[in-house]
């Protein structure tokens, strides 16, 4: 039976990236050498790197505009520190948050570890169903931080604050999923789990001219300047995440880039999002003008039918359905790698209970 894959994370990948990646896995380039048992400073695989870090500014539209793509550990998790110890000063730093979900509430916690944290605007109150807009930054921050799409409610962000700063933005479940003007953000980070590739890397871009004062001396491992310096192998690099991701960025090239992958997502969501909202068993969790095109929230407006209605989705090859269990209801995320059919075979299920 074919599996329609809905997790939220680690994510569903393209059939011909999970084939390519089985592949290299026994022998990679011809070598008869898995890739896995290489060294990371062949020349093999620094050719991987590389072609990864370039295909990441070219779909962005960052090339040539000063930013640097980094494959790093400890995913963004380990961002939620290392972007105020490269960005907030050592003395009297201070920089601005807006809480719209648990991952940004825990970036939130890591900063008020190096200065002055001013949470600007919050959608706590209504248990993170609506995106805060309206609100002001502060001139005198040193970086204003926001998160672009909230994997376990189900927000997005539509547009962005004008902000003359310097910007930073965590786009772990909507990388590459949509058209923006990158060039907006001074650092954008994103584990790859999420839409890009296996848990293991995370990506940063960031602008060059953003880094080096703060007057913190910031570990090594921590200090961006330090991978750039070494073209993102300041350590042993995550060698089978970082090929996968770069045939999956490969992958979207070919499709024609994000623009075409946009087309196919807005046509899953409002396909998904018609249902919920003629079929009188659901109903969504999220004010309409946020709804995630990534993670759909949902739940039954009577939950004695959930044993049906597990039973009809298991029964049809779906997976990873449930909601996150601090938010409980349904789930379906529909990163870029999920085909229309999937939603489609969800939607027919709904429609039977």
């Amino acid at each position: 039976m074919k599996k329609h894959n809905f997790s939220a994370g680690p994510c569903i990948l393209p059939q011909s990236v999970l084939k390519q990646a089985s592949e290299a896995v026994l022998n990679f380039d011809n070598l008869d050498l898995s890739l896995i048992e290489i060294s990371h400073r062949s020349k093999n695989f620094v050719a991987v790197m590389e072609k990864a870090r370039s295909l990441v500014l070219e779909l962005l539209n960052l090339e040539g505009k000063g930013y640097t793509a980094l494959f790093l550990q400890g995913g963004a998790s380990l961002e939620f520190l290392m972007t105020p110890y490269n960005l907030m000063k050592n003395e009297g730093g201070k920089a601005a948050y807006t809480n719209t979900g648990t991952w940004a509430d825990k970036a939130i916690k890591e900063a008020k570890l190096f200065g002055e944290v001013a949470v600007i605007a919050s959608s706590k109150d209504k248990n993170h169903s609506y995106i805060p807009k309206n609100y002001t930054i502060p001139s005198d921050v040193d970086y204003f931080h926001c998160t672009s799409n909230n994997t376990i409610s189900g927000t997005q962000m539509k547009t962005f604050p004008k902000f003359d700063g310097v910007t930073v933005c965590d786009m772990s479940s909507d990388i590459f999923s949509r058209e923006l003007d990158f060039s907006q953000f001074d650092l954008i980070y994103a584990g790859a789990q999420k839409n890009m590739g296996p848990a293991g890397t995370t990506l940063v871009v960031v602008k060059d001219e953003i880094l080096g004062k703060t007057g913190r001396t910031i570990p090594s491992m921590l200090d961006y300047q330090i991978h750039i310096s070494k073209d993102s192998m300041f350590n042993t690099p995550a060698v089978f995440p970082i090929y996968v991701s770069m045939l999956t960025l490969q992958w979207l090239k070919d499709l024609g880039g994000i623009k075409a992958i946009e087309k196919i997502n807005n046509e899953k969501a409002a396909l998904l999002y018609a249902e919920i909202d003629s079929n009188p068993n659901f109903k969504g969790n999220t004010a309409t003008e946020d709804r995630s095109i990534m993670n759909v929230t949902f739940s039954l407006t009577d939950d004695n039918k959930k044993e049906a209605f597990d039973k009809l989705w298991n029964a049809a090859g779906i997976n990873g359905l449930n909601g996150h269990r601090s938010v409980g209801g349904y789930r379906a995320s529909m990163y870029n790698a999920l085909p229309l059919e999937s939603v489609q075979a969800l939607v027919n299920v709904m429609k039977q209970l």
